[in-house]
């Protein structure tokens, strides 16, 4: 077993997270059908399947999993060990990955991000945005952006975007005419209403908030999707109340495609971190990447 080639294990690492052939070799860069021989090496190397393949899915086996879960922190460690290397060149390189929430990458990353490439060109930074919040290590990524409920004790944690936002509510104009204006959270449980879900499958509670007053709402309508693009369009288009956070329906209150309603029950909530593991030995990359964002005034922080 000591002769096992390690192409052959990241190969499979890469597969089995992403439980996709396809989808790994897009992530690294090559075919399918290499990663497809490294697995089958691997597999008679070890004497043992490793992963479950059909048409549609592919997923690790009791032993796979097991393998991932000592295998994935492992690779993590040669990977860190390389990167160090980069130290001693004149400027930091290597790939950082992001897992972060689609409202960052709307909101504010896609600047920081920019200037944070033309600051140190040999970095290649991959951004996957989702809100499924998941453990960014296991899935490996070098860190994540986070609200402070998604906070793991464990990680360190960075400011990183506006530092505070608000969750507003509005609605189209001819829907307000239609079936009246809201006076208090609990009418919207007669009204229609514009939600939201994430990926993991939770709808979101809209929870209120009005002095020492706390006030959760689980209301009902006619479209619940997980793209606020979708979200904002159906509100203006007068099929439900919307409340989301203000940077996403400002532009549509102020053309008055939407009217704000509530507005005496707006919450307010500290803004999104940077968060990664509290290694003494920072990736290069990340290490830039955590230097260039405590260094930067983010707009709206």
């Amino acid at each position: 077993m000591e002769d096992l080639p390690l192409n052959d294990l990241d190969a499979f690492t890469a597969i089995a997270r992403e439980r996709s052939f396809r989808a790994a070799a897009r992530k690294r860069g090559v075919s399918a059908s290499s990663l497809s021989d490294s697995l089958r090496r691997l597999e008679e190397r070890v004497g043992v399947r490793l992963l479950n393949r059909t048409t549609r899915s592919v997923t690790p086996t009791e032993a796979g999993e097991r393998l991932l879960e000592r295998l994935a922190p492992a690779l993590g460690e040669v990977s860190e060990a390389l990167q160090q290397l980069d130290t001693f060149r004149d400027s930091p390189s290597g790939t950082l990955r992001l897992n972060v929430p689609t409202i960052a990458v709307r909101l504010f990353l896609p600047d920081l991000a920019n200037r944070f490439l033309k600051r140190y060109p040999q970095i290649s930074l991959e951004i996957v945005g989702e809100d499924s919040f998941v453990n960014v290590l296991a899935a490996g990524y070098d860190a994540g952006i986070r609200y402070d409920e998604r906070l793991e004790r464990d990680m360190i944690a960075v400011p990183i975007g506006p530092r505070r936002q608000r969750y507003v509510t509005a609605a189209a104009p001819d829907y307000l005419a239609r079936r009246g204006v809201p006076k208090h959270p609990r009418d919207l449980l007669e009204h229609d209403c514009v939600r939201h879900r994430f990926l993991s499958g939770t709808a979101l509670t809209w929870e209120f908030e009005r002095g020492d007053e706390t006030l959760m709402i689980t209301p009902k309508g006619p479209i619940i999707a997980n793209a606020i693009d979708m979200e904002v369009s159906a509100a203006v288009a007068g099929l439900g109340i919307i409340r989301t956070f203000e940077e996403v329906v400002s532009p549509a209150i102020e053309t008055g495609a939407l009217t704000p309603i509530l507005e005496e029950w707006v919450s307010e909530f500290s803004g999104p971190f940077l968060y990664y593991a509290g290694r003494k030995h920072l990736p290069p990359a990340l290490r830039a990447f955590v230097d260039f964002v405590k260094g930067q005034r983010v707009k709206g922080g």
